[in-house]
């Protein structure tokens, strides 16, 4: 509620044009808006938690969260110019029923990737409206670096990582938010452990359904809390392959982020992954649910290290152009400067 109330305060004193609004608890949607604000040009730009105060300026909801809360769209003032990203939507998503309300007053929508571009013309939104940008990732810190930091890791092991928030709520997380894939992840890692020495690092809040099912299969495992996004460099150097087992995603942030670390993937055809990943050349892709597939190609990376080092050294090509600075000028060029 204090920073709620700072926010509010300085968004009536702020000499601001461009507001990012995101959720306090979002951490992901946090980062995005800072990369973008901090890089953005000749623009003068700030975050905030609210839109309350804000006038004549360009208001970013950061996430479909930020802008409908409940059954409530939450509007800023009629001067203001509106933009609202949604990265993924869910299965009887309610705030589909707000769209036509939603689309009196919203002058562009933002998504990272063609399939949710799809999605929300389905759900009603006009396609002239919907611009799509995808997400970055700051390769000047993403980087493949073999002198990791993370300690008292198990040797002989074959590591696989595992960096997202993937339980419902913000609390332990017991109950897994059935869109990230968590059953999937576990089903495959169970497999992956039948055949080979696994170890899991973890990061990211609410992981208590994947620790609860490791424990079951008693697979060793680490699971940190981080409290700068940054760090997350480190474990990504641990890995030998990150498996993404998702439903529904707006990137995610870890397939850039593994890509730009030269970590192996194997992927569902999620989000951007789609996009990024060419089958047999950067990466694996599967079908969604397909845990054979996944644990087939997985197998695959671990018992070669001639696709293991094309994967590395082909992904970290890939990402090149997704950094931060080039993907904030696109905000600029295709969200900012047209209203």
């Amino acid at each position: 509620m204090i920073k709620l109330l700072l926010s509010l305060l300085s968004n009536f004193f702020s000499t601001s044009k461009l507001f990012y609004i995101v959720d306090s608890a979002a951490w992901s949607i946090r980062h995005d808006g800072i990369m973008i604000t901090s890089n953005i040009t000749k623009i003068k730009a700030s975050i905030t938690l609210t839109h309350v105060g804000l006038r004549n300026s360009i208001v970013h909801y950061g996430s479909i969260g930020s802008f409908i809360s409940g059954k409530k769209i939450k509007l800023a003032h009629s001067s203001n110019r509106i933009i609202v990203t949604w990265f993924h939507v869910e299965v009887n998503d309610s705030r589909i029923k707000l769209i036509p309300e939603a689309n009196n007053y919203v002058n562009l929508w933002h998504t990272s990737c063609y399939s949710m571009k799809n999605k929300m013309i389905v759900m009603g939104i006009p396609k002239e409206k919907i611009i799509i940008i995808p997400l970055g990732v700051d390769t000047n810190i993403f980087q493949l670096n073999k002198q990791s930091n993370i300690n008292n890791l198990p040797k002989n092991t074959i590591t696989i990582g595992s960096f997202q928030k993937d339980g419902i709520g913000w609390g332990s997380g017991d109950e897994p938010k059935m869109v990230k894939g968590p059953d999937i992840f576990c089903d495959v890692v169970e497999r992956l452990s039948s055949r080979y020495n696994i170890f899991v690092l973890l990061t990211g809040p609410s992981r208590g359904y994947v620790k609860n099912r490791l424990d079951k299969s008693k697979i060793s495992y680490r699971h940190d809390m981080l409290s700068d996004m940054n760090s997350l460099v480190d474990y990504y150097n641990m890995l030998d392959l990150y498996i993404i087992t998702s439903r529904e995603e707006g990137g995610p942030k870890a397939l850039l982020e593994s890509l730009a670390c030269g970590v192996p993937l194997v992927s569902t055809k999620v989000g951007m992954s789609t996009e990024l990943i060419e089958h047999s050349k950067n990466g694996y892709l599967v079908d969604i649910d397909d845990i054979d597939g996944l644990y087939s190609y997985a197998c695959k990376v671990i018992d070669s290290k001639e696709i293991s080092n094309k994967f590395s050294m082909n992904g970290i090509k890939t990402v090149r152009n997704y950094n931060w600075k080039n993907i904030s000028a696109k905000y600029k060029k295709h969200l900012y400067s047209d209203i």
